[in-house]
């Protein structure tokens, strides 16, 4: 199951994110998305868990928690539209 996980913050890693889900259940992967141009994090991530109930679990436990001073937004991961290309 992949989650999104937003309103991280900037300090966080990606084995900080994974440290947070593995408590739920085993962690395939975890992924905090960074800015090309300037290496920092946006403040949001994705997280795939192994199983749907660790999943669920997670995001139920996980949803407007505060990590860091800031409070989590996690719920499932929807597949990313196709947007058109830009033309420059």
């Amino acid at each position: 199951m992949n989650i999104y996980v937003g309103n991280l913050s900037y300090r966080m890693s990606d084995s900080d994110l994974e440290k947070v889900f593995a408590k739920f259940g085993e962690v395939k992967s975890a992924k905090v998305i960074m800015d090309r141009e300037t290496g920092r994090s946006k403040g949001f991530g994705f997280v795939e868990m192994m199983t749907e109930l660790a999943g669920n679990e997670a995001i139920e436990s996980l949803n407007g928690s505060e990590i860091e001073g800031r409070s989590l937004r996690v719920n499932e991961a929807k597949p990313r539209e196709e947007r058109p290309r830009r033309q420059y």
